[in-house]
């Protein structure tokens, strides 16, 4: 398992990391920190540039998701993570690819007052040899409070397991987070489990539209980006009736009919993924009431949209965009087709 430790920047998590592997048996530290510092020998500088913290990076999230689960096949036991996670999404993407490779994390929060925590921020060493370098740590973390402050208010507090550390040493604080992770008091996050793909799949999207013919788009929690309702096709499984089965689970939207097809786009294998054949189907208009009763948000989905089809450029990948063009396209002269990464073919 993991436990990961969050926290506002200066909250004391990789010193309350060091005191917990030591209390914890069969436990390691890994601070994704490294990958941080890793990157600007992996990456041009001008793409780095392009972001002001590298966790904008997908190569950096990527990168800690296999880092984690190739250190805990390699080692067994607990790793523990110290890295401040304040963007919702990233954490679903993170936290969801992890669960995708059966890794359970309990994700522990770090709460001081703020007072507490500014004490501490202005209160750090600053080395003879790098004055610079430290102010501009230190004020990158007093930068960071307001952004913590608001994650907590809005979905952080209800995520984690907190802990306030206002009165506690690093070492009373990792007793603490050890006691609650052995009680089992702090559960395995509430996340979808999505294996990776090891070979081509087939997968079903269903479109559902609103009294105003806008598309419904979800955000998924276990992986980056705006989507269809729909999912993988399971072994044995009609493709429509894959699609009907994942449009309940996800929004709670019991279609009647079986939906009609509207596009088949086969998707060219992109390393790290394989591609495989996608479907879209027509699952028809909800009227106010059926729209109204979308069970979200949960743990598959963040959130949902009813868009325009502009609206939907500006939100869906670009290949997933023109596969919904299509499908709307379709859905209008009333015959299916057949893409190709997208594009018509025939």
């Amino acid at each position: 398992m993991i436990v990961w430790i969050n926290g506002a920047f200066g909250a004391g998590k990789t010193t309350t990391a060091r005191e917990l592997i030591e209390l914890i048996p069969n436990s390691t530290l890994f601070d994704p920190e490294v990958i941080g510092g890793a990157l600007p020998h992996l990456l041009p500088a001008k793409r780095l540039a392009e972001v002001g913290d590298y966790q904008d990076l997908p190569i950096w999230r990527r990168l800690v998701i296999d880092t984690a689960a190739a250190m805990l096949a390699e080692l067994g036991g607990t790793l523990v993570v110290p890295m401040t996670l304040l963007r919702q999404e990233y954490r679903d993407e993170i936290f969801g690819g992890l669960a995708a490779r059966r890794i359970g994390v309990r994700h522990i929060l770090l709460a001081p007052a703020e007072t507490i925590l500014r004490e501490r921020i202005g209160g750090r060493e600053v080395p003879p040899d790098l004055p610079d370098g430290e102010m501009r740590m230190r004020q990158w973390s007093y930068d960071h409070i307001e952004p913590y402050r608001a994650a907590l208010a809005s979905w952080l507090a209800s995520d984690a397991h907190l802990v306030d550390t206002s009165a506690l040493t690093p070492y009373a604080t990792a007793v603490r987070i050890a006691e609650a992770v052995g009680s089992g008091t702090v559960p395995v996050c509430d996340i979808v489990q999505t294996p990776e793909p090891t070979a081509e799949t087939v997968a079903s999207g269903v479109l559902l539209f609103d009294e105003h013919d806008r598309v419904l788009l979800v955000d998924p929690t276990y992986k980056a980006g705006w989507e269809f309702p729909g999912g993988v096709v399971e072994p044995g499984e009609a493709p429509a009736r894959a699609g009907m089965r994942e449009v309940a689970e996800e929004t709670g939207i019991r279609l009647a009919d079986v939906p009609r097809l509207l596009v088949v786009d086969w998707e060219p294998p992109a390393p790290p993924g394989y591609g495989g054949l996608r479907l879209l189907f027509d699952g028809g208009r909800l009227d106010s009431a059926a729209a109204g009763r979308l069970l979200l948000p949960g743990p598959e989905l963040r959130d949902c949209r009813f868009v325009t089809e502009r609206e939907a450029a500006d939100l869906l990948p670009p290949v997933r965009y023109e596969r919904l063009r299509w499908a709307l396209r379709a859905r209008e002269r009333g015959a299916a087709l057949y893409l190709e990464a997208g594009v018509p073919v025939g």
